[in-house]
């Protein structure tokens, strides 16, 4: 249970050699950053731009302020029922006032009333993150569940520093959500716990998540099914409570767990490798459906460290819950360059007001040097305008995904782009035939799709 960090661990650990050969540095314990691409992204990766926002984090990147700060909690109620307010990973800047989920992946609107997680062959399925934090709150998801072997559904809750609260859904068993926490990355899987509830897929169910300084309360339909308080987590060895405990972002996503370059025991508890030919796939897709997500945050913790209240900074390695800090500090990057030790680079302003005379071969030499700024770009091809729909399906209306959607360069064809995975066959055991449209992959899946290609 739980095993996202690990798997996307695995993997990128199989193609190292590969992201070595593109010379981006590697960040984690006791390797920080270089100045040069100053903040470390959840992959263990270091570059500028996209690195520096959400899921930067600050513990091993160059300097603490590397990472943009983060902006504080807002009590939203979000009806997930059109993309106007999402946006690509490679197109936000930090401006959480405008945008409140940023994506990667292929999401897509569903008749009105929901949005589609969709995962075809050859991607790592589709993630959505808040652009905002929430630093304890009641957080509710309303969704239903892919199904599948080695196909993983999952509604979690984490920090910059790999705090982390979780519902799993594995596609082979949908009468149980999966429980589990964990406190900055480190896995410990005697911390899950299995949930009860009715059909996961045909069902829309309300998935809540209590986090409060003292526990976390685990409910489903409003009725609280398991709770763990701080007291019991206590590690005398590293002398620190190992409970959930830092400003963390709502994800919601579908990925494979069962993907032949992940961990035996990965694709073990996802019930197997992942069957791209299944009849359970619709249109070349997996797919969850996400209707609601309602967020009512909660006060900040006794003690706190307040000095404004625009955004969370930490001010010490720690990581813990006494080293946030709410500031009045607010960035905005001025483009994929920049970074919060340097807000304001902007490579287009710099070229626009320079002499027209710059040579191409300075211009190729410049870009090539530059680090990289969203993770997972080196090996993509270029963005996709290509959203013919898949044959197959009856649901009347059909989502509408995102425009250039990214694709890669893995496969022959017109584009370059990858396949879009087989085409429809038979029923969906009852849940609602859905038609969507051919998008493209996300960089992220292109990446780690083509460093399965490698290995295998």
């Amino acid at each position: 249970m739980g095993r996202s960090i690990v798997a996307f661990a695995a993997v990128l650990s199989l193609f190292s050699s590969f992201i070595l050969a593109q010379n981006i540095p590697k960040c984690g314990p006791g390797s920080p950053c270089p100045a040069s691409a100053p903040c470390c992204s959840q992959y263990g990766q270091c570059g500028v731009g996209a690195y520096c926002l959400g899921g930067c984090d600050p513990l091993f990147s160059h300097k603490l302020t590397s990472c943009v700060p983060a902006p504080v909690c807002s009590s939203a109620d979000y009806q997930l029922n059109s993309l106007d307010n999402a946006a690509p990973i490679n197109k936000y800047l930090g401006d959480a006032s405008n945008t409140n989920w940023v994506y990667s992946g292929t999401p897509a609107t569903y008749q009105g009333d929901s949005l589609l997680l969709t995962m075809a062959q050859d991607t790592v399925g589709t993630l959505i993150a808040s652009t905002r934090y929430v630093w304890y709150g009641k957080i509710s998801a309303t969704l239903s569940t892919s199904q599948g072997a080695g196909v993983v559904t999952a509604f979690i809750m984490m920090s910059d520093v790999k705090d982390e609260i979780d519902f799993e859904f594995v596609g082979t068993d949908l009468e149980h959500a999966q429980s589990n926490f964990y406190s900055q990355g480190v896995t410990n899987y005697n911390n899950g716990a299995n949930l009860s509830t009715s059909n996961t897929l045909e069902n829309t169910h309300t998935y809540t998540i209590d986090w409060q300084p003292d526990q976390i309360t685990w409910a489903i339909d409003g009725n609280v099914m398991r709770t763990v308080k701080r007291d019991s987590t206590w590690n005398a060895t590293a002398n620190r409570f190992d409970f959930p405990q830092t400003p963390s972002r709502i994800m919601l996503s579908l990925w494979p767990a069962g993907l032949p370059s992940n961990g035996a025991g990965t694709i073990a508890w996802g019930g197997g490798l992942v069957d791209w030919n299944s009849p359970l796939m619709q249109n070349g897709y997996y797919y969850a459906r996400v209707h609601e997500v309602k967020v009512d945050c909660y006060d900040p913790p006794p003690g706190a460290n307040i000095n404004g209240r625009k955004s969370y900074i930490y001010t010490d390695a720690a990581g813990t819950n006494n080293t946030v800090q709410i500031t009045d500090k607010l960035v905005t990057l001025a483009s994929l360059q920049a970074t919060g030790e340097d807000p304001g680079v902007d490579p287009d302003a710099s070229q626009s007001s320079s002499a027209s005379g710059t040579s191409t071969a300075s211009s190729s030499a410049s870009t090539s040097a530059e680090p990289e700024s969203v993770p997972g770009m080196v090996g993509a091809g270029g963005m996709s305008e290509d959203t013919t729909s898949l044959a197959g399906g009856d649901s009347g209306a059909a989502p509408t995904g995102a425009a250039g959607g990214q694709a890669g360069s893995g496969q022959s064809g017109g584009n370059g782009g990858f396949s879009q995975g087989g085409s429809s066959q038979g029923a969906n055991s009852g849940a609602d035939v859905v038609k969507v449209e051919k998008l493209g992959g996300s960089v992220i899946a292109i990446l780690i799709a083509i460093a399965a290609v490698m290995v295998l």
